[in-house]
């Protein structure tokens, strides 16, 4: 079965909506409005087999030295078949295209995302540091 990646569009907007919702539900994303994902729909990335959303990422751009890898999700079944490693291939290919300096993402999956590159510290030893108000 054929696999696409490729930018998401209007009529993706439900399966990306349907995705993040599950792991939304385990609090291992945030929760996506319909609003907020159609504001976003630009940002996104989606894996599609068989005409189904099965995967989906953001790329939030906030300034030419920053972006955000956000709202990563693969369908459980599809899961082991590289689909994150290719949705945040696609994203790391957008961002530096748009020649942006850095890309971040906020995770507990932190084993994946360094099989991906990322690292704890920018290699100038900058890291990003949080205040819990809660």
């Amino acid at each position: 079965m054929e696999i696409i990646i490729r930018p998401a569009k209007l009529a993706d907007a439900i399966g990306i909506k349907r995705l993040i919702g599950r792991y939304a539900k385990e609090k291992r994303l945030l929760p996506r409005s319909d609003k907020e994902i159609k504001k976003m729909l630009r940002s996104f990335f989606v894996a599609v087999a068989d005409g189904a959303v099965v995967g989906c990422v953001a790329l939030e751009v906030y300034s030419k030295k920053l972006a955000e890898v956000r709202s990563l999700a693969v369908d459980r079944h599809w899961k082991g078949m590289m689909l994150g490693s290719a949705l945040i291939e696609s994203c790391l290919r957008r961002a530096k295209s748009r020649d942006i300096a850095e890309v971040m993402a906020i995770t507990s999956s932190e084993k994946f995302f360094e099989k991906q590159g990322f690292g704890f510290a920018l290699p100038n030893e900058k890291k990003a540091l949080f205040y819990w108000t809660k």
